[in-house]
């Protein structure tokens, strides 16, 4: 049996012909290859520029693992929009053991996530608040709280599918949450990760998917273009600054 939670993802049905999914470079590559995409790491990340597809392909995995499409544990059902490409239903995971735990977090509803939180306590029943860290979470910074789940809610033996998470976080507050992750991975945890951050890219011994144009490439993370762009401007950044302008 594999030992990771998901070792891989296939397209085992087509995008809908003439659909904005089938247009995406992610998807026209799963198509294109059979074999799928393994997943050989205990973090693994999706990176590239916007409207290559990685959050498109996360929020994908993260469905057909049994995921709640807007965020939280499987035992998560609200909806506030049905904004969620179909594409869960023309993947296969690859899935190993049976985790544990798990919580698939999106930045761009996480809000919509903490108050449902806050709905559930309200109404009665178990306290959930305890597995949060004890407080609201719409009472705490957006970084404050997105720690406080990770910290409290993320037990370990778990899959753990975060999308930008770095949008939340100041770079101290990134590296704590890679503190975090590491703890998480000797827990017997995996993690799929979409992201812009060089920084978090770096975690050690992890695995990095570039997205692009011409599809979904291995690479290490100084080869990626985030990385390169990063560096450069900090190696310069009145001479990247005075260039941009120029052009503009």
């Amino acid at each position: 049996m594999e030992r990771r939670y998901i070792s891989g993802i296939k397209l085992t049905e087509p995008a809908p012909q003439g659909s904005y999914l089938e247009k995406l470079p992610a998807v026209r590559w799963l198509a294109a290859h059979e074999e799928g995409l393994r997943l050989e790491r205990d973090v693994t990340f999706f990176v590239g520029e916007n409207g290559t597809g990685k959050s498109t392909l996360l929020e994908a995995v993260a469905v057909a693992y049994g995921f709640n499409p807007e965020g939280g544990t499987k035992n998560f059902n609200f909806s506030t929009a049905a904004t969620h490409s179909g594409l869960h239903q023309n993947l296969t995971l690859r899935k190993g053991r049976l985790a544990q735990d798990g919580f698939f977090l999106r930045a761009e509803s996480f809000y919509n996530l903490a108050t449902n939180i806050e709905q559930l306590e309200q109404a009665g029943g178990p306290s959930l608040l305890a597995s949060y860290g004890g407080a609201s979470l719409h009472a705490q910074s957006h970084g404050e709280s997105f720690l406080a789940l990770v910290n409290n809610r993320f037990g370990g033996h778990g899959l753990y599918i975060l999308d930008e998470p770095e949008a939340a976080l100041s770079p101290a507050r990134l590296l704590a949450l890679m503190a975090r992750i590491r703890e998480l991975v000797r827990r017997d945890s995996q993690f799929l990760i979409a992201t812009h951050s060089p920084m978090l890219m770096a975690f050690p011994g992890a695995g990095v998917y570039e997205l692009s144009e011409e599809g979904i490439e291995a690479v290490d993370y100084r080869d990626t273009g985030h990385y390169k762009l990063t560096r450069r401007f900090l190696n310069d950044p009145e001479g990247v600054l005075r260039m941009l302008f120029e052009e503009a």
